[in-house]
């Protein structure tokens, strides 16, 4: 049967690698829309990070940001719920993480991703680093704070960053050190960055919160995914599908794969329904 939700990832799965919704996915997810099916984003992205996506596509679908940490409806810039990392757990997390960093004498450095009220709030008031979370500065439009400042408010994501590893080295070695009943480690990018949220929230977490909205259970899902953190919902899902570019940790968890991000994999599974 055609599945009643959509829901995909959007860097490496959504978008191909120049960053572009193609003609054919974007046809494809119309006529699925049109045919009464419902259609949503799950980003490790913040909510402030949508709009060069949806641009590209003639709906505003309400979106899973953060990690699940965030469900946001873009055509109202509502920000519909949220799950945030209170003060005292980040400072422990710190704490514990730069006990395992600082016998190995690489620089590493955190960062924040606050809720805020608005897509449009000040990207240096909402995206916090601290000096050392990347060196080369690629990104002037971040507060860079010293960590006290960082962790003084709630935030939806804690990052820490080390860009001499790859994110899966940094996660065996930071996962092992943060309790699961205290927060979720998880990783959406190979380049030395770990992503960790409240316990037990994750794409699943914000997936099925669209499904409850929808009225959908979780037997008529589809997912797509590419990365570490899509894999708790494409286990959710009553379909989940990996990328043929993805992670290979992530074909643990998928029922299906699919082509890559640049092959269109996204539309050539729904093209079956649609």
């Amino acid at each position: 049967m055609a599945p009643r939700l959509i829901i995909s990832d959007i860097d490496g799965t959504f978008l191909t690698s120049a960053g572009r919704v193609t003609p054919r996915l974007r046809e494809v997810v119309m006529r699925a829309v049109r045919s009464g099916a419902n259609f949503g984003l799950a980003t490790g992205r913040p909510h402030r990070w949508l709009m060069p996506v949806l641009d590209q596509l003639p709906i505003t679908p309400v979106c899973v940001c953060a990690n699940g940490a965030v469900i946001y409806d873009p055509a109202t810039d509502e920000v519909l719920r949220s799950f945030e990392l209170a003060p005292e757990l980040m400072e422990q997390i710190v704490a514990d993480v730069d006990a395992v960093f600082r016998p190995l004498g690489t620089g590493w450095g955190y960062g924040v991703e606050r809720v805020g009220q608005s897509a449009l709030d000040p990207e240096d008031e909402v995206f916090l680093v601290t000096p050392d979370y990347n060196p080369d500065a690629w990104d002037s439009r971040f507060g860079v704070v010293p960590v006290p400042e960082l962790i003084s408010q709630p935030a939806a994501k804690l990052l820490v960053r080390c860009a001499s590893m790859h994110s899966a080295e940094m996660f065996d070695l930071v996962a092992p050190v943060v309790d699961a009943s205290d927060a979720h480690v998880t990783y959406s990018m190979d380049e030395g960055l770990i992503e960790i949220s409240c316990p037990g929230v994750n794409k699943a977490t914000g997936v099925s919160i669209l499904a409850a909205r929808y009225g959908v259970a979780a037997e008529e899902v589809v997912t797509f995914g590419d990365m570490p953190n899509d894999c708790e919902m494409l286990a959710w899902a009553g379909l989940g599908v990996a990328m043929g570019n993805a992670n290979p940790v992530v074909h643990d968890y998928a029922d299906a794969v699919t082509l890559s991000n640049d092959e269109d994999g996204v539309a050539a599974v729904l093209e079956r329904w649609f």
